[in-house]
């Protein structure tokens, strides 16, 4: 047996999911694959707070927050990311620090964000490799993508 992919999947990733209608969205899927036991996603008390601004901002009823969040917390490895573990690497918007210190304390593999601050870091950070949804659900299901002509 292989051991689990761990990752960090930021609030845009985790908000696209909750939100999301189609049934094929790759956010959907990282988060049904997530719920089956295929990866373990990691989380923080920042990340957290931050979703459930973000859904609330949206005027997402309040049970369906909750409901997710228990999810979260539930399932969810749950890294405590002191302040003086907050470094400063993504200069444009130092909120996503702490995203990246979860990821490094936690030993993720991944960071799975489309927030394009992280691009500064040109793919990788510390052995994590920082990623789209669709690359990251490539990488759970052992496949590659589609080749071009």
């Amino acid at each position: 047996m292989t051991e689990r992919l761990r990752a960090v999947l930021d609030t845009n990733v985790l908000v696209s999911a909750f939100l999301s209608r189609n049934p094929t969205s790759p956010t959907r899927e990282i988060i049904q694959r997530w719920q089956a036991g295929e990866f373990v996603l990691l989380s923080s008390r920042t990340l957290v707070d931050e979703v459930t601004e973000k859904l609330r901002a949206r005027q997402i009823q309040q049970e369906r927050i909750l409901q997710f969040l228990t999810l979260l917390a539930r399932l969810a490895e749950w890294v405590e990311v002191p302040q003086e573990a907050v470094h400063p690497v993504i200069l444009e918007d130092p909120e996503d620090d702490s995203v990246l210190a979860c990821a490094v304390i936690g030993k993720a593999d991944f960071l799975v964000t489309y927030d394009a601050h992280f691009d500064a870091l040109k793919g990788g950070y510390a052995g994590i490799r920082i990623t789209k949804a669709l690359p990251f659900l490539w990488a759970l299901r052992r496949d590659q993508p589609p080749k071009e002509d």
